[in-house]
């Protein structure tokens, strides 16, 4: 499969405020600054199409993104990341209400966690994949920032996330455009 365009489509908010878009949806999760906005930009050959930064919860709001391919078109919405942001508690568990409620009530082929392969998978990547089994959304797992690491360290890593998590797992670097064509592979299989 390969992309013939990417655009973005809306910021919002709240599930409400979501335009249906029957189209096959994936959402991305992950924490706060683990890669989701640059994996955006990587995939689609577009530097400037997911806005990043180096600062952690700078994504506030749910943004949908259509990807047109040979194929055929899905979307990637990129929800805010959990874990440390430097912000209040309340805006925090607004984000953790509209999150919960997006992937509850949204007609999703797939969640997408990314997991930082630099670190140890943390608390709340956990309590993340346990509360997607315990209501049954589908996801799989994708290794971020993979150059930094050595191949043996990245190989036990998706050891580590298949063994915990029983998801299949993919690796990914914004550097290295390798990974662009496995990532396409596994999403063309599940549309």
């Amino acid at each position: 499969m390969k992309i013939k365009n990417a655009k973005f489509i809306i910021s919002s908010p709240n599930l409400k405020l979501c335009p249906e878009l029957n189209l096959p949806e994936f959402a991305l999760l992950g924490r706060s600054n683990v890669g989701k906005s640059t994996f955006i930009n990587t995939l689609t050959n577009q530097s400037k199409l997911a806005k990043t930064s180096n600062t952690p919860g700078k994504t506030r709001l749910i943004n949908l993104f259509e990807i047109t391919t040979d194929k055929k078109p899905f979307v990637l919405a990129d929800l805010p990341g959990y874990g440390y942001a430097k912000v209040s508690k309340k805006e925090q568990d607004s984000w953790q209400k509209n999150l919960e409620q997006y992937l509850l009530k949204r007609p999703l082929i797939s969640t997408i966690q990314f997991i930082d392969a630099r670190h140890d998978i943390q608390k709340n990547d956990i309590l993340m994949q346990e509360w997607l089994k315990f209501n049954k959304i589908p996801c799989f797992n994708i290794l971020t920032k993979c150059d930094y690491v050595s191949k043996n360290d990245v190989t036990k890593k998706i050891a580590q996330i298949k063994k915990e998590f029983g998801n299949d797992a993919l690796t990914f670097s914004s550097k290295n455009k390798i990974y662009v064509d496995g990532v396409l592979a596994y999403i063309s299989n599940l549309i």
